[in-house]
């Protein structure tokens, strides 16, 4: 199975996972909790990819999870593969917004979209920070169409 489908065209960041038994729930679907898993996985992917996990290991300037939420569209159940896509919608100056959907590939539909904003924080000072240059180049090279 391919690792593209067109309801992840504008995200440039996609990991693959597969909906494994035990998370169904007792109403027999995915259980809820399960989504924000498949979101932190792509939200990692993307910080990896734009830099920002470099950041935290040269300079302590890392992410911190201010928020998130998830559109539940239509459950997921086992046996499926899903693709996660995570792209950036807003970068302030201190946080970015980033998108995340859920596609399942057996039903060929998206089953789920969700938002998170991400500060940039100071580990070494305990505060949030601005968001380094080199994340926001990081961002911008993934982002260009």
């Amino acid at each position: 199975m391919p690792d593209t489908h067109p309801d992840l065209a504008h995200f440039p960041i996609v990991v693959r996972s597969i909906v494994h038994w035990g998370e169904m729930d007792a109403y027999g679907h995915l259980n809820n909790t399960v989504f924000f898993r498949y979101f932190e996985t792509a939200r990692m992917a993307y910080l990896e990819r734009c830099g920002f996990l470099a950041s935290y290991d040269r300079d302590r300037i890392g992410a911190i999870l201010h928020s998130t939420d998830c559109r539940f569209k239509a459950p997921l159940f086992y046996p499926d593969d899903v693709l996660v896509g995570a792209r950036v919608l807003d970068i302030g100056a201190d946080r970015m917004t980033m998108a995340y959907r859920v596609v399942s590939l057996g039903q060929n539909r998206t089953a789920a979209d969700g938002a998170g904003v991400i500060v940039a924080y100071d580990y070494n000072a305990g505060k949030k920070t601005k968001l380094p240059e080199a994340v926001r180049e990081g961002i911008r090279k993934l982002e260009e169409p």
